[in-house]
């Protein structure tokens, strides 16, 4: 297996801030890594680094010779005005190709990333995804942010990466699109690393998993293997720091005794025995600052504890916005302990429901009948905190301010707590508590508007995607937190892992007006897969029969760049298939039989190189057909 990039004892400080120092690593061909730490670890930072975007401070990188590194950041950003097509081909601007070559690249990409979906969905391993607006010439100011991903996903494929870097990619996805990204992920023939909070992502697309985190010696700590099996190795190593820490500390507790009892001690020991001493003290001193960064951040939202067995009923609910009929005939009763998830597609109405049930948006139908007093909480997608007044987080107001307002302490559950003991509770240290919120990580905030809402005792919690941004360990705590709340609560996520592992009730809204209850994510999936399929079959033909005599395709003709596309398919498909050839004797190599991963990679690179011809033979059809 070749090194792809290799770090030498990088370091990244911001201030008196360190990030990591003196890091270590590599990443190699055939890996796909997933990319775990806590929030404010310096992920980010790491991936920039590694792309070339950001200096280290210390250390220096080397890669292997004309290595291609992709990255994808977490948030997407486009030139104004531009459309799919134009996203995709100025990808290629840099890579010396005919026209008719970059065109036919920048047709495979659209095909395989769904942007000529017909009838408006695609089928993605099973699962089909509603396509709002997948057109090639689409502008993408008019993308959904799913599409919006897709479509930066697809710029960094397009070149043909050897490494790719993504940041968060299943953000802004909702559960269709991740599923099919992890197959395509899956399928992928570049190596990846990956940042992602999403465990059920993380296990079904990885096979080494790395976590950044100073709680390591080496400052991350590595796991060849699924996340499952991380999870395993990593907490027999931290339970094993633990233990090391406690027998350490009885070695040290009886030398440094030995040594004050007695001062002969002193003069009989060896110099070597007493520098022994010391070392063990200093290394202890190390463990138990490692160990205590081993901490996860005190969630616990407070229930009132309010005896009413109805503390909201909804009876009928219907609701349209802009002539789109989202939900209709909805009823669902609120008591204390149902835990009730929303499902559904990005722009299914889930954000419009939560609005009508807390009653900041009129049902168009049906009745909402809440106990006196009710008191509800809401953690808004969008960051803002409404029941305070505060429009969201002010980027230039202070941690301290932002935690504990003008006071110096604030009033939990009745007992007042020092914002400073607050803090660290949330995993902030003393310093950061006059650093304004725009240098806090995304994680970091969203820490922020958790310990502001546990400040306010509630009935019934609406949480409307906390879990953006939130590292795996504030994941589980959250997770803990809202297993053991008292009141009611609604969750909209698209973490499959936390719906499982926290909700009661499950309802799936599909966008259309139907809404259907569900055990579980998978079994939305697999309703949801059903009723695509019956949507493909009707929406072909649908679409046949419109479009007859109106499509700029089926009225024939070709633009002068497809002419030459067209005109060259033969020789480019002839190209690809000796690749195909230098790839199947590469397979049969007697020098790579005893190597399984060389012989791995060239049975990848095979499969690869027959997807591009079968591609190009759909391409050649295509444009074949559309000239008559």
């Amino acid at each position: 297996m070749g090194t792809l990039v290799t770090c030498h004892a990088i370091s990244k400080h911001f201030g008196t801030r360190t990030l990591f120092d003196g890091l270590s690593i590599s990443f190699a061909d055939g890996e796909r890594v997933g990319f775990l730490g806590p929030n404010g670890s310096g992920k980010t930072t790491f991936l920039k680094i590694l792309a070339g975007l950001e200096p280290s401070d210390d250390g220096h990188m080397t890669s292997r010779r004309a290595a291609r590194i992709g990255f994808m950041p977490q948030e997407d950003t486009f030139p104004d005005g531009a459309t799919v097509v134009s996203v995709l081909a100025g990808a290629l601007a840099d890579h010396a190709m005919e026209t008719y070559e970059r065109d036919t690249e920048v047709a495979i990409i659209m095909s395989k990333f769904g942007f000529e979906a017909a009838g408006g969905f695609e089928s993605a391993g099973g699962l089909a995804l509603p396509d709002a607006s997948a057109e090639p010439d689409q502008v993408v100011e008019r993308l959904s942010g799913g599409w919006r991903k897709r479509l930066a996903l697809a710029r960094e494929v397009i070149q043909k990466p050897d490494l790719l870097l993504m940041d968060e990619p299943t953000n802004h996805l909702d559960l269709a699109g991740i599923a099919w990204l992890e197959k395509m992920l899956v399928d992928a023939p570049f190596s990846f690393v990956a940042v992602s909070h999403d465990r059920y992502f993380l296990e079904r697309v990885t096979n080494r998993v790395v976590e950044l985190n100073p709680v390591y010696a080496e400052g991350f700590f590595s796991v060849a293997g699924s996340y499952a099996m991380f999870l395993e190795k990593r907490a027999d190593f931290l339970e094993a720091m633990q233990a090391r820490e406690v027998t350490l500390a009885n070695i040290v507790r009886r030398e440094v005794a030995f040594l004050k009892s007695n001062s002969k001690a002193q003069r009989t020991k060896s110099k070597v025995r007493i520098e022994d001493a010391y070392r063990l003290k200093d290394e202890l001193r190390d463990l138990s600052g490692r160990n205590a960064r081993a901490t996860a951040a005190g969630i616990d939202f407070d229930a009132t504890r309010r005896k009413s067995k109805k503390l909201l009923e909804a009876t009928g609910l219907t609701k349209s916005l802009g002539g789109k009929l989202l939900f209709q005939d909805v009823s669902l009763l609120l008591s204390p302990g149902v835990r009730l998830g929303l499902l559904g597609a990005n722009g299914s109405g889930k954000t419009t429901f939560i609005r009508v049930l807390t009653g900041e948006l009129p049902a168009d139908e049906g009745s909402i009948d809440m106990a006196d007093n009710l008191k509800v909480v809401v953690f808004n997608q969008n960051r803002e905190d409404e029941q305070s007044g505060v429009a969201g987080l002010q980027q230039d107001m202070s941690l301290r301010v932002a935690l504990a307002g003008d006071s110096d302490s604030v009033d939990f559950r009745g007992r007042s707590i020092h914002i400073t003991a607050w803090a660290k509770r949330f995993l902030f240290s003393v310093n950061q508590l006059d650093l304004p919120l725009n240098e806090l990580s995304g994680g970091e905030q969203a820490r922020v508007l958790i310990a502001r809402l546990m400040l306010r005792p509630a009935d019934v919690l609406i949480l409307d995607e906390p879990t953006n941004d939130l590292d795996i360990t504030s994941l589980d705590v959250l997770e803990e937190s809202l297993t053991d709340f008292a009141g009611a609560i609604v969750l909209v996520t698209h973490d499959r892992f936390m719906l499982d592992r926290v909700c009661t009730e499950i309802l799936g809204l599909d966008g259309a007006g139907r809404v259907g209850q569900y055990a579980d994510c998978a079994a939305w999936q697999t309703a949801q897969a059903r009723i695509a399929r019956g949507k493909n079959s009707a929406g072909g033909k649908s679409k046949k029969g419109k479009s007859k005599g109106k499509s700029k395709i089926d009225k024939g003709g070709l633009t002068a760049s497809e002419q030459a596309e067209l005109s060259h398919m033969e020789a480019t498909i002839q190209d690809a298939e000796r690749i195909v050839n230098g790839c199947v004797q590469a397979t049969e190599d007697p020098a790579v039989a005893g190597d399984h991963v060389e012989a791995q990679k060239r049975w990848d690179e095979l499969e690869a190189a027959r997807a591009q011809v079968q591609a190009l033979y759909a391409r050649w059809e295509r444009l074949e057909g559309k000239a008559g």
